[in-house]
Formats: structure tokens, sequence, C-alpha cells
């Protein structure tokens, strides 16, 4: 890396060809909506532009929206189809297995909980470590919903916020320990 003091600046360009620079892709598809806006401003799209600031917008595709709404918002879901949304979704940009796991857990909360960093290091005392093999995160987030069943049970613990209170039981017992993100 080079010290500030050799940093190439607009200041030490003599000459800017502005024509290598006009492909801007970031975020290619909100940002052409976001640039299109011709509206009042609502919640709805202050929070895309947030998400576009932050580089975590994720435009599902129709088959993945399709998988994701044969998930009913309450009962069983046959682990099959679990793995067919699971494996939908991480293969979308944007989408990495806490945040499908997110999606999940908004849709039937009765079945799916979030996979965070906090609930997990207080669910089996290590930091949380993603693979990218899509069928390793897909079966260890099922290992990790059974274990949360399990513990849930075993603590009197409702599991639909199993999350939440995980997440918080974190904070209060574990504050000095910083968490990576």
């Amino acid at each position: 890396m080079k010290p500030l003091k050799q940093l190439t600046t607009i200041h030490t360009l003599d000459v800017i060809d502005l024509d290598s620079f006009k492909d801007y892709n970031y975020q290619a598809k909100l940002t052409e909506e976001l640039d299109a806006l011709d509206q009042d401003f609502d919640q709805a799209i202050i929070n895309k532009i947030v998400l576009w600031k932050v580089n975590r917008y994720a435009h599902l595709t129709e088959d993945a929206l399709e998988l994701l709404n044969q998930i009913r918002p309450s009962g069983a879901v046959a682990e099959k189809r679990t793995k067919a949304v699971l494996k939908n979704l991480l293969d979308i940009t944007g989408i990495r297995l806490p945040m499908a796991s997110t999606i999940l857990r908004f849709r039937n909360p009765h079945h799916f909980q979030i996979l965070d960093q906090r609930v997990y290091r207080f669910l089996y005392g290590k930091p949380y470590h993603n693979t990218t093999v899509v069928d390793d995160q897909i079966n260890g987030y099922l290992s990790y919903l059974e274990q949360l069943k399990v513990v849930c049970h075993k603590k009197n613990i409702p599991f639909h916020q199993a999350d939440r209170i995980l997440y918080m039981m974190d904070i209060k017992y574990n504050k000095e320990y910083k968490i990576k993100y």
C-alpha cells in the first residue's frame, strides 16, 4: 500500500480520460431504479437508498420468490423444500447464509431462525465461520436449527423468539468479547 504522500489524487493527474470511467456498475439494477425516481420519497424509497449505500441490495429472481412463497408463514416445512429455497437464495448476489436465514425467519419464524454471529457464539461457544460451499452452508444451517430447537426445548425458550432472546443474552453475558463484522 502506498504511503499517503504517494497516493494518486485528482491534483496529480495532468490528463483524465473520462471515457475509461463511464461504465459505472455499482448495484446496476438498483442504481438504475433510484436514478429514475421522480416521486415523493417514502420509507420504502429511503430503505432502498440505504440498501444501495451499504451494498446489501439483493434482487431476487422469480424462481427464488416462487420457492420462498411456497413456504407457509406457519407450520412445518419439508427439509427438501428448505434446501431448495436456500440453494436458490444463496445463488443470488448479495445474499449469504445470514441474510437467507433472515428472509426465511420472517417468512416462518416457527420453523426458521436467523443465523447470527452472537446467537451462534452463545449456542456453540465459538465464533461463526462461514464456508463458501453451498451444500455445507445449507447442512450447517439445518444443524444449527436442530441444535437451537433442542436448546429451546431444554431451556423453555419459545423457538419463534430464540434468535432475539439468545442475541440479547450474548450481549448481556459476553459484552467484553467483540464480534468481527
